[in-house]
């Protein structure tokens, strides 16, 4: 039976230099989906990429967020998922023409992979260019994390219209011992006997208990998920002053007023002569009944 959840699950395994963690999405992975049309490939391939996010930002420990974003030219011309450390998560994506068929890499064309981790303090940010190596999204992040990072890590991810899902395994960094190999190979040959529907459909503590019932496994806590954008009019507010009043004023002279939409959460935000004025003058914004959505 279908648990909702929105959660990750770490795991370890006691006995060998092992971890992993399973992560479900569900009412998030609907509050991606509701706010645009997406045809069901590229729906897929985000749900993909919104997993693989959350299972890597836990990994990672961020204070910040995680951006992945992967600039296409071919039918997908974008897809962007933002992952925080408390694991508040975001996702858009564009495309044009024809989405049902062909591989990603068809599907990509000549483009770029880019994880970017943003500290969110003021410090600059690390990105990091991800070769495009693989036939899917699991493949070519495992091969970015086993070559940049230098920690073998695999990824079994899946999505469909009602939920997304994923598990990660990675070897811990490390002294290792004998017998170890032995052991990560044979974590990562039953994991391959996943199923897409388990992903998606069974709850993770049960997951792990089917794959490594044979294992001495320590089961942690579940991490909640959740959709949130961080977008706002006083973040507006700030990219019009970065814009420059000369630039807003010739906006609102021709159209009357100025309109930003959130490509994430779908908000539409308007702004008039009043509260362009205002904004400059006095670096907050007004009129906050004008938001859209």
């Amino acid at each position: 039976m279908k648990t909702s959840s929105d959660s990750l699950r770490r795991f370890l395994f006691e006995h060998a230099p092992l971890r992993g963690e399973i992560v479900r999405l569900d009412s998030v992975w609907q509050s991606v989906i509701e706010r645009h049309d997406y045809p069901p490939v590229l729906r897929d391939l985000m749900g993909e990429l919104c997993a693989a996010a959350v299972l890597l930002a836990a990994t990672l420990k961020l204070k910040g967020a995680m951006v992945l974003q992967i600039h296409g030219k071919g039918a997908v011309k974008l897809l962007v998922v933002e992952c925080s450390g408390d694991l508040e998560l975001r996702a858009t994506a564009k495309w044009e023409g024809d989405l049902s068929h062909g591989t990603l890499q068809d599907l990509i064309g000549d483009g770029r992979f880019v994880i970017t981790l943003d500290p969110k303090d003021g410090n600059q940010a690390y990105q990091g260019i991800v070769a495009l190596e693989g036939n899917s999204i699991a493949e070519i992040l495992q091969n970015y994390m086993t070559r940049s990072e230098q920690l073998e890590t695999r990824l079994w991810l899946a999505a469909d219209g009602n939920s997304a899902g994923g598990m990660l395994l990675q070897k811990l960094p490390g002294q290792h011992e004998e017998g170890d190999e032995d052991a990560w190979g044979n974590a990562v040959h039953i994991a391959d006997t996943l199923k897409p529907e388990e992903l998606l459909n069974v709850a993770s503590a049960e997951l792990v208990h089917l794959l490594y019932h044979e294992e001495d496994i320590r089961l942690f806590d579940a991490q909640d998920v959740v959709f949130r954008c961080t977008c706002s009019r006083d973040n507006v507010a700030r990219m019009l002053r970065m814009l420059g009043q000369d630039e807003v004023d010739a906006v609102i002279a021709e159209h009357g007023e100025v309109e930003v939409h959130c490509e994430f959460c779908n908000q539409r935000y308007l702004f008039d002569r009043v509260d362009a004025n205002a904004a400059f003058a006095d670096g907050v914004a007004v009129s906050t009944n004008k938001t859209l959505h």
